[in-house]
């Protein structure tokens, strides 16, 4: 039996044009947003006080659009789940590339691969495959090469920036299976999900990180000015991922998405944030491909 999906013409190129042009949009945000998060650490702004006003504001502008999301999340205990993930990977994130060298952190958070494999298994039932082993072992290796150090020894996280990112990877996958599973939800809901994880996980963490995290600044027009106009964006690429994603097959999707790894690593190594090494290009090809197997699946 062939699926309704399968008789329906393929979309025409230019159909095709705005909603990749609107993920690239997405990818390019979220590629070089660490160089305002940085920006703002500068005026005295800690990157997990920034997650949690710039998730506020969008918490707040999806509760304008659909205030019906409240009752909906509140009623459906399944996407609190989806709250801490989401807040989670937000949180890990964006402290780690104001942290640390931004073209490692990205790289491990893209280990995603191998943690989605795992996750998947484990919350929804699927099997492993040759296809999925494979993933895992180029993301493995990817990992250990970017980690080796110089003086030998394990391949592990050493720095706060990379624990960060590693975490922050599992944290996406985990994200993106719990979304798989709630599919059926309302949209605005798993939004609204999202949005109040980013707000409340990465508050949570600063107050309970104590000293380690200064409070927010006294108010004033730059920080504040500056933190309100990263919320815009990030609401802006939310939407446009919304729209391309909805419009383009998964597989493409997640290919598109992988350009915030280009965005990122030049922007960090244009801007001294990074460094280029061909130990890192080569655990980097290997994590990405792993990406790509992943998406093309």
């Amino acid at each position: 039996m062939v699926a309704a999906a399968d008789l329906r013409p393929a979309p025409a190129a230019g159909r095709l044009l705005g909603p990749a042009l609107a993920l690239v949009c997405n990818a390019f945000v979220w590629g070089v947003s660490w160089w305002p998060f940085r920006e703002l650490q500068a005026l005295g702004l800690h990157p997990l006080w920034a997650t949690a006003l710039i998730y506020l504001v969008s918490a707040l502008a999806i509760t304008l659009w659909r205030p019906q999301s409240w009752r909906q999340l509140l009623g459906t205990p399944s996407l609190w789940w989806l709250v801490l993930a989401s807040g989670a990977t937000n949180a890990t994130f964006n402290w780690a590339v104001t942290v640390g060298d931004v073209v490692r952190v990205v790289l491990l958070f893209y280990l995603m691969p191998l943690w989605a494999v795992l996750l998947a298994r484990l919350l929804l039932g699927e099997a492993f495959t040759p296809a999925a082993l494979l993933r895992v072992a180029l993301a493995l290796a990817g990992a250990a090469i970017v980690l080796w150090p110089a003086g030998g020894g394990l391949p592990l996280p050493r720095t706060l920036a990379e624990g960060l990112g590693v975490a922050g990877g599992f944290a996406f996958a985990l994200n993106n299976v719990l979304l798989r599973r709630e599919a059926h939800r309302p949209e605005a809901a798993r939004a609204l999900a999202m949005f109040m994880g980013g707000a409340v996980v990465s508050a949570a963490v600063a107050l309970a990180a104590g000293g380690s995290v200064p409070p927010p600044p006294a108010p004033a027009l730059a920080w504040v000015g500056g933190a309100l106009a990263l919320a815009v964006a990030f609401l802006a690429s939310n939407l446009a991922l919304q729209y391309g994603a909805a419009r383009l097959p998964a597989n493409v999707t997640a290919v598109v998405m992988i350009s915030e790894v280009l965005f990122a690593s030049v922007s960090a190594a244009l801007l001294g944030a990074g460094t280029l090494t061909t130990q890192l290009l080569l655990g980097g090809a290997l994590i990405v491909g792993a990406t790509l197997l992943a998406a093309r699946g």
